[in-house]
């Protein structure tokens, strides 16, 4: 290193021989193992027999299709597998919510694509359909991404209409969502290759492309409800098929006899497309860390209660493991600082895990806990995003934070004041943001550390990811103590037996809500992911914010001082 160069390469403390490391690795690979195999199962979609039928029709699977789309020897960087994952289960499920989302390559250029599974319930929308929808082209709205959406769907799934129809993140808001796309210049493509009907059917024309194969439909009304309102019969193809559409009603522009010419046809018209400006963020090439991602297993494995240098972390994430960290010897229980990632500048906001030691205002020493913000670490982060805001430079959160600290000496000091401003910097934020939920994400520190109600453009999760307003433990205690207040007032006083199997009756339902599965299941979060993954994670997500380069003027409003 040059003496003309900062010395910002971070040290790390981990030791690959201790048998902490081996017992770390263990834990966080079992979990790892555990959503994998879940995952494989619901890329199953409906079954066997489901796909069986689908290939009947002389149609492909929703997954063969994208194979088949994308470029060789690219994947799919999929978003929302675990959406509707434990719910619908008196309807029998609805792996995925039947639709699969995700960015992917075709001709070197990344798509957003949103393709119905006709496995699951002949690709009907459930409530968590629409969301999941909604949320990928939300996605595709903020950074830019051209869409293609391959259509294969029976249209609302009928039993849980009122959910799926009228709200503003339902059903209807999907078409809404292409008309803003299309005014904001951004590409899309659907092709119809099965069933597209009811409200459904409004998707594929307000896109800029429309193909459609041979077999598929495309009517407002079926032949049965048809018949039902008019009492006139016709056939599905009278209706609405693929010659009807591309020679009487002029619907189609492309007609295609099967899925692969289909496909080759969207690829082909992809080719010719045009691009719009570029990036306006720092990049330069890329540069991996020099410390292995393997090692990540063992810095962290999950348990709560065990301190940790969020520093490791970082080194096996961002480029050449170089960070320079902001105000590093103020507010400490938050990391600031920027560096790279697969060649991007980022701004970092994290929670330190480790306990500090700090000197307050008064002159007195103080021991401040690792994972809890303290009034000097918020107003450190709201000046930090303030500037990476000044600078465009995009911001990765990576959460493990308990919440702010609580007592007497932290209000005197100003913490409700110090979290407004942070929250305020989080909130009128105009450059690109991405949270990674590490350990824990509780209360009002998920809302200043970005969470999804302050528009990350991804948010991500590893395995050992909690999600909550607080823990298991605390949650279970209060709601337990307040149970018992209740019936010690009625005359009945519980044992301590008693107690403690209420306790952990509650601590079990809080635990299971608090699991990212859950979270995910919901679309609270985007993609639940390998710790090993989270730099590629990363450069997907910073790729894909790249393609908006469009950034709004940086306001406030008025801040706390």
């Amino acid at each position: 290193m040059s003496s003309q160069e900062p010395n910002n390469i971070l040290p790390t403390k981990v030791d690959t021989t201790t048998a902490r490391f081996s017992h770390n690795q263990h834990a966080m690979a079992k979990l790892v193992t555990e959503l994998r195999n879940q995952e494989n199962v619901i890329f199953q979609g409906g079954g066997d027999k489901a796909i069986e039928n689908q290939h009947k029709k002389n149609r492909k699977t929703a997954r063969e299709r994208i194979d088949m789309l994308l470029d060789p020897a690219t994947g799919l960087f999929e978003l929302g597998e675990f959406v509707a994952h434990g719910m619908y289960e008196e309807w029998g499920g609805a792996p995925c919510a039947g639709v699969v989302t995700g960015i992917g390559e075709v001709h070197g250029r990344k798509f957003m694509l949103i393709v119905n599974d006709a496995t699951v319930k002949a690709g009907a929308f459930f409530p968590m359909t629409a969301k999941k929808v909604i949320r990928a082209q939300n996605i595709a709205i903020e950074n830019h991404i051209p869409t293609i959406y391959l259509v294969d769907s029976a249209g609302v799934f009928l039993p849980l209409q009122e959910d799926v129809f009228p709200d503003q993140d339902d059903f209807g808001r999907v078409f809404r969502n292409n008309a803003v796309m299309s005014a904001m210049g951004i590409p899309q493509i659907t092709a119809i290759m099965g069933m597209c009907v009811a409200g459904g059917a409004y998707l594929p024309v307000m896109c800029d492309h429309i193909l459609m194969t041979e077999g598929s439909g495309l009517f407002l009304a079926g032949p049965a409800l048809v018949q039902a309102a008019i009492g006139a019969k016709y056939s599905a193809e009278e209706l609405g098929g693929a010659e009807m559409h591309s020679q009487i009603s002029g619907t189609v522009d492309f007609r295609e006899p099967n899925d692969h010419l289909c496909i080759a046809r969207i690829r082909s018209l992809v080719s010719k497309m045009g691009q719009r400006s570029k990036s306006v963020f720092s990049r330069v090439e890329s540069e991996p860390p020099k410390f292995a991602a393997e090692e990540l297993y063992g810095v962290y494995d999950g348990d709560a209660a065990k301190q940790y240098d969020m520093k490791e972390i970082i080194a096996r994430i961002v480029d050449g493991s170089r960070f320079d960290e902001y105000k590093a010897e103020y507010g400490e229980t938050v990391l600031c600082g920027y560096a790279r990632v697969g060649g991007f500048a980022v701004g970092i906001v994290a929670n330190q895990k480790t306990h500090q030691h700090q000197t307050d205002h008064n002159g007195n020493k103080r021991v401040e806990f690792g994972g809890v913000i303290y009034t000097e670490s918020a107003e450190k982060a709201a000046r930090f995003i303030m500037d990476c805001n000044q600078n465009l430079v995009p911001l990765v959160f990576l959460h493990d934070v308990n919440g702010f600290m609580v007592g007497r000496d932290a209000e005197w000091s100003g913490i409700i004041r110090a979290g407004a401003k942070m929250v305020n910097a989080v909130s009128n934020s105009v450059v690109p943001k991405i949270s990674v939920i590490v350990g824990g994400s509780f209360g009002a520190g998920h809302y200043a550390m970005c969470g999804k109600a302050y528009d990350p453009r991804f948010v991500f999760a590893w395995p050992s990811a909690k999600y909550a307003v607080m823990s298991g433990g605390a949650a279970a205690g209060t709601l337990v103590e307040i149970k018992v207040k209740q019936l010690e007032r009625g005359g009945k006083k519980l044992s301590d037996e008693e107690k403690k199997e209420l306790f952990d009756s509650v601590k079990a339902t809080y635990d299971e809500q608090m699991d990212p599965r859950y979270g995910a299941a919901r679309l609270w979060i985007d993609k639940i992911i390998d710790p090993l993954d989270t730099r590629a994670a990363l450069i997907e997500a910073l790729e894909a914010c790249a393609l908006n380069p469009d950034v709004k003027e940086f306001k406030v409003g008025v801040l706390q001082t």
